[in-house]
């Protein structure tokens, strides 16, 4: 069996978390990444949730923010939580000007959309392509999707605070995944399952 290598980006946020999911799928191996020599060497990469304007300034101390462009521009598997789903976006909202993204999706995204800290909170989801039942999702000064490109695929949403439309909080483009909210608090692997997956059926391609 091929052995699938996926990094979890280790500079700030739910790191250890992440990394005990990923090791949870079979067939795959989860390391932490700080160096673009670490980064070189895996074949798909998980953006942690934290403080996106934080995780944005160290992929620039660290040398990984072009390399990890790159890597995704042509075809690496890449998840994102939260943050992760920030840092992912072409666009954000309500960021800090020279926030960096790394345009793995097609996507304008809020930060903090659904408030602040004492505004956080969990709801059941149910999300295309989980079987199984709902996800508990916990929300923590989450973002959310605006706008959404063409090849955008909308995963689940959840109305705003002010109740209406759904506003998209799973999403997925080809080989790029990312969720507004934590799967990796709750114990429920099922997200990472299917991005592992996701990574398997990349490396299966390129092999």
């Amino acid at each position: 069996m091929i052995v699938v290598v996926i990094g979890v980006l280790a500079l700030q946020g739910d790191v250890r978390e992440h990394l005990a999911a990923v090791d949870a799928c079979p067939g795959v191996r989860a390391v932490p990444v700080r160096r673009p020599a670490e980064l070189a060497a895996v074949d798909a990469m998980v953006l942690p949730g934290g403080e996106s304007t934080t995780m944005s300034r160290l992929l620039v101390t660290f040398e990984l923010l072009e390399p990890l462009r790159a890597r995704i521009a042509a075809g690496m598997p890449a998840y994102g939580s939260c943050a992760g789903m920030i840092l992912l976006a072409t666009e954000v909202l309500d960021g800090r000007p020279d926030q960096q993204q790394l345009g793995g999706l097609d996507v304008v995204v809020r930060r903090n959309a659904f408030g602040r800290q004492v505004d956080s909170f969990e709801t059941d989801l149910a999300i295309a392509g989980i079987d199984g039942g709902p996800v508990r999702a916990v929300f923590i000064r989450a973002p959310w999707v605006e706008k959404t490109g063409a090849e955008v695929e909308i995963l689940a949403g959840v109305a705003g605070p002010g109740g209406g439309a759904p506003h998209p909080v799973a999403v997925r483009q080809g080989a790029v995944l990312a969720t507004a909210f934590h799967p990796e608090l709750t114990g429920d692997t099922r997200v990472h399952a299917l991005f592992c997956e996701m990574a398997r059926e990349a490396v299966a391609a390129r092999r």
